[in-house]
């Protein structure tokens, strides 16, 4: 074509000069014909030298010469052309065909596959060459083959994406091969044998949110998991981070493995990641401050293991070591399973992208995330600006290692000091009180309230439960504010804000928790300004793809309002719940979760909904038997932990007695056994078992039902208080 343009560009004037005169003899024979008689020869016309004959010849040849030239020449370009095109077509055709056979033989292949994904892609490209064959590409061809399929061939989320070995892929046309199955089955079954080789290739591409279109079919398919191999981990060939996962539970308590057993129920081949910054398997927290501390055995805080009040024993652990699978195993796992990864903090969360940060830089990315992270002690600012001297003798109780070192430093010491009258202090006062009457060590409790638990109990029971601590060998120091706190001598003295001076060896502050909320400023979360915490929706939702549980979420109560709950019961619940939510449950949280407390194997209560002691209260009581203890509940009940033998049954059939009238005496038989009702504008919202056992689905009913009751002794017949 570019001939013909050049050769058209010297012969266009000598045209158009051409056709400039045959138009001149055109008009001069117009104006001659009409002149001349009609018997004039015609032929007078081509001969003469004015009719310009031989300049029309010349003009018939030239354009006749040009048109011949440029169509004989375009016909043969368009021609071989074609021949090429068809020629290209059938050598790209042949080598499809045959890879096809190869892949149904071999699961694994390395440069025949890549390079043809790469000519694949290269077909609109026009080339006057042939194309080089799969078994000899030639040398510009792997630049192309490498960048083609990361650009234009990114593999379905339900395909297997196989890598070469490292041996393979540092050869220059090497390069990782995208297998097409027709059928998503059978590449299921080779995929366990593949990675267990044990020159694992480093992975290239990430892609989480394909898999977070359908969390229902993932855990069913590890090989999406092989795929999203990040490259932030520095040791490919020996990885122990998956770099994503279709589950991942933020923190390790009580609130992860409700979550995590939720969602295996749920889902039987789910993949579930519990990244936990404690050394232990989740673990249940009460035992730490109940019943470990009046166990027999001297190696309890090396085995962690208990008598219950009903005498059986069992672990600390929810399960043991055997019911999880290491992380590294959840990529190849049939089944999929629960991993736990100890000892890493999360301390990035991107919400946009589906994937966190460890402490380590290690990234995880995930489908559905769940944040548990519960809570960590508050301390006295008095304490914290005292000192690390002050600090070193001093526990923030919480943890595993808390009370290893707690027992420890009992057994060493003459004196300790508990501040804080809440549950937590009261339990620890009961516990370390039974062991000063074997050891000697002093046991002072110091709080701001007049009585034990005096933010939760009604005065008159609040003072009652003071004297049954006392009773256990613990010296009540109430009305105490701190002031300050020095270490002198190798001893800690604390001065109270009235003047009282206290001398101990050591402190624990039980003063409350602190909510978790470490990841809401990375990852956008909102945090609630009344009760701290994550806020969430009615179904523990705080983010798309994100939920809350347990200590840190606050959420919305459709009968008491917003609320943030740090017990036990609420942990369970609520994870248990969440997990179902993120497996697709979409199920509102309207649970009124429980929490008990024992002072020992011979007093204890069960509470559900708002207790407050600056609400007004009904306390209806009965004379306790020797069936109306903890440790009698527990042997009914076959488990210490009582929230997991609840049931949602709710027994409304009252029996018959006498209705005593509200108790407001001072001798202990009255507050033997009874129930207190916490009112608010009349409506009852808060209800204490006091030494009543398995009772409460028919508190949680009152509550959820919201009414007004002209006479709540007639309520507490429900609860059979008065049963010998």
């Amino acid at each position: 074509m570019l001939t013909c343009r050049t050769v058209w560009k010297k012969l266009a004037p000598l045209a158009r000069a051409s056709s400039t005169v045959c138009r001149q003899n055109v008009r001069r024979a117009g104006l001659t014909n009409g002149r001349i008689p009609a018997q004039t020869p015609a032929a007078h016309m081509s001969t003469g030298p004015t009719g310009g004959g031989g300049d029309n010849h010349l003009y018939v040849l030239l354009v006749g010469t040009v048109a011949l030239g440029g169509g004989v020449y375009m016909y043969q370009t368009l021609k071989g052309d074609q021949k090429r095109y068809q020629a290209r077509i059938d050598e790209i055709a042949s080598r499809q065909q045959k890879p096809t056979t190869e892949d149904q033989a071999t699961p694994i292949q390395s440069e025949p596959p890549a390079v043809e994904a790469a000519d694949t892609e290269a077909v609109p490209q026009p080339e006057p060459q042939a194309a080089p064959s799969p078994e000899e590409p030639s040398p510009p061809a792997p630049d192309a083959e490498v960048v083609a399929p990361s650009e234009t061939t990114e593999p379905p989320a339900d395909e297997p994406v196989v890598e070469a070995p490292p041996e393979e892929a540092a050869e220059p046309p090497a390069a990782p091969v995208v297998e097409e199955e027709a059928e998503p089955s059978p590449p299921a079954e080779p995929c366990p044998a593949e990675l267990t080789e044990p020159p694992p290739a480093p992975v290239v591409e990430s892609e989480p949110t394909a898999a977070a279109e359908s969390p229902a079919a993932e855990p069913a398919e590890p090989q999406p998991e092989v795929v999203a191999e990040s490259g932030v981990d520095s040791t490919p060939a020996s990885l122990k981070v998956p770099s994503h996962i279709p589950y991942l539970l933020i923190g390790g308590g009580t609130a992860s493995f409700a979550a995590a057993r939720s969602i295996r129920a749920r889902d039987p081949g789910a993949r579930v990641l519990i990244v936990t910054d404690e050394p232990d398997l989740p673990y249940m927290r009460p035992p730490l401050s109940k019943e470990l501390w009046f166990s027999d055995d001297p190696s309890v805080t090396e085995t962690l293991r208990f008598k219950q009040w009903n005498g059986k024993e069992r672990s600390i652990y929810f399960q043991p070591g055997s019911f999880y699978i290491t992380p590294e195993e959840l990529n190849t796992a049939e089944n999929g399973g629960v991993g736990v990864l100890t000892s890493k903090r999360v301390v990035h969360m991107d919400v946009r992208g589906n994937k966190v940060k460890l402490d380590d830089d290690t990234e995880i990315s995930y489908d559905k995330c769940l944040i548990a992270t519960g809570g960590v002690p508050r301390n006295l600012q008095v304490i914290e600006r005292a000192g690390e001297e002050v600090m070193l003798k001093t526990t923030l109780f919480r943890k595993i290692e808390d009370f290893r070192s707690l027992d420890k430093v009992s057994r060493n010491i003459k004196s300790i000091t508990i501040i804080g009258g809440g549950f937590l202090g009261s339990e620890l006062a009961c516990a370390l009180g039974r062991r000063s009457n074997e050891s000697g060590l002093e046991v002072i409790q110091m709080y701001p309230e007049k009585g034990n638990m005096g933010k939760v109990l009604p005065e008159y029971l609040s003072n009652w439960t003071t004297e049954k601590v006392k009773k256990e060998g613990v010296k009540i120091i109430s009305e105490a504010l701190v002031k300050s706190v020095i270490c002198k001598d190798d001893k800690l003295e604390i001065q109270l804000k009235d003047g009282r001076l206290v001398k101990t060896d050591h402190i624990v502050a039980a003063v409350g928790l602190e909510p978790n909320v470490d990841l809401a400023k990375s990852a956008g979360l909102e945090v609630d300004s009344d009760f701290g915490g994550y806020r969430v929706n009615a179904e523990l939702q705080a983010r798309s793809n994100i939920w809350v549980a347990g200590d840190a979420a606050c959420f919305y109560d459709i009968r008491l309002g917003r609320r943030r709950v740090e017990h036990h019961d609420h942990a369970v619940v609520s994870g248990r719940l969440a997990g179902e939510n993120m497996t697709g449950a979409n199920k509102p949280y309207w649970h009124q979760s429980m929490f008990w407390s024992d002072l020992g194997p011979d007093v204890g209560y069960e509470a559900i909904g708002i207790v407050d002691s600056s609400l007004p209260t009904v306390g209806v009581f009965a004379k306790a038997t020797a069936k109306d203890t903890p440790k009698a509940a527990t042997e009914k009940s076959g488990t210490g932990i009582r929230s997991e033998s609840e049931t949602e049954d709710t027994a409304t059939s009252p029996v018959a007695s006498s209705s005593p009238a509200p108790a407001m005496v001072e001798h202990k038989d009255d507050y033997g056994k009874g129930v207190i009702f916490y009112l608010r504008d009349k409506v009852v919202v808060g209800i204490i078992l006091w030494n009543v056992f398995n009772r409460m689905p028919i508190a949680r009913k009152i509550i959820k039902d919201g009414e007004e009751h002209a006479d709540l002794n007639e309520v507490a017949k429900l609860f059979n208080i008065h049963e010998d």
